[in-house]
């Protein structure tokens, strides 16, 4: 399905590193030098004085796609002599997003759907699961399902080696959508593409089994959910976003756990929007969001 957020003839410049005067004059004219036109412009700087800087330029160029290799040679020059990383993407092209789910469907539904509405500029390649309770209603999207059962006990080798074979190559990036299993840093590193996860506190917190009814127990009154790509240290990867409601004394287990569900839902989707959209810079433990 064609999306609106897909934009023809549009590229993302990221340009990321060491701050010194004179990158936006130069990331400026060399956009006007390849005849492009420059329609989203954002920068942050976190010290003026030769500290970490970040730039998000989103521009148009006709025949940007059969210029690519030129105008990529262009910017490699251009930026040779300043202490910065760079990349760019063609905006006219979805990147191809997976999902990893289990029997919570919640984030899982909300994403296809979303996809469906046009909302999300990705594809969809393939849903995995460590169950097939939601087979069906996968399939329902037109969208491709497949079930690699988690292997009980600490050693998840013969399941991650199911689940790259079916990833690696064909995917930008991955989506846990409430997929109850802990990825290696082994699995990780042979995937090679960035992975977002949502968890269900406003913060690391009332962690394992039944967070909610834990939350209950301690009369909180805020719940929320966290967005973050996945690293070695479990739920402590760089934040993309967060959301939180007030909740009361009154409030049941299971309203926290229907009130956190539509947290969960709409914090994932905008971390998935952000990181589909060249949005989102990491930064060692940190990210910046244009």
């Amino acid at each position: 399905m064609h999306s609106p957020s897909l934009l023809p003839a549009h590229a993302c410049l990221i340009v990321h590193g060491k701050d010194s005067p004179g990158i936006i004059a130069a990331v400026s004219a060399l956009i006007t030098r390849i005849g492009g036109n420059i329609v989203a412009f954002d920068q942050y700087s976190d010290d003026p004085r030769g500290g970490a800087y970040f730039q998000r330029v989103v521009f148009h160029r006709p025949d940007f796609a059969a210029d690519r290799p030129q105008i990529e040679a262009e910017i490699a020059q251009t930026l040779a002599g300043f202490e910065l990383e760079w990349s760019l993407t063609d905006q006219s092209v979805p990147k191809r997003m997976a999902i990893l789910a289990s029997k919570q469907d919640h984030c899982l539904l909300d994403l296809l759907w979303r996809h469906r509405r046009g909302d999300l500029p990705v594809s969809i390649p393939m849903v995995v699961s460590n169950h097939t309770a939601t087979a069906e209603d996968v399939r329902s999207f037109g969208v491709p399902f497949f079930h690699v059962p988690s292997v009980p006990g600490p050693d998840k080798s013969a399941s991650e080696a199911e689940l790259l074979k079916l990833l690696v190559g064909n995917v930008d990036f991955v989506v846990l959508a409430r997929y109850m299993q802990i990825l290696s840093g082994d699995f990780l590193t042979k995937l090679g593409v960035p992975v977002i996860n949502i968890h269900h506190s406003f913060l690391p917190a009332f962690i394992g089994a039944e967070p909610y009814k834990k939350a209950q127990q301690r009369g909180v009154k805020l719940i929320g959910a966290t967005s973050h790509y996945v690293t070695t240290d479990l739920d402590e990867g760089p934040i993309i976003e967060q959301d939180t409601i007030r909740v009361t004394h009154a409030d049941t287990v299971s309203e926290l756990a229907r009130r956190g569900a539509d947290v969960e839902r709409q914090v994932l989707s905008r971390a998935v929007l952000w990181h589909a959209q060249d949005r989102v810079i990491r930064h060692g433990n940190h990210t910046i969001v244009f």
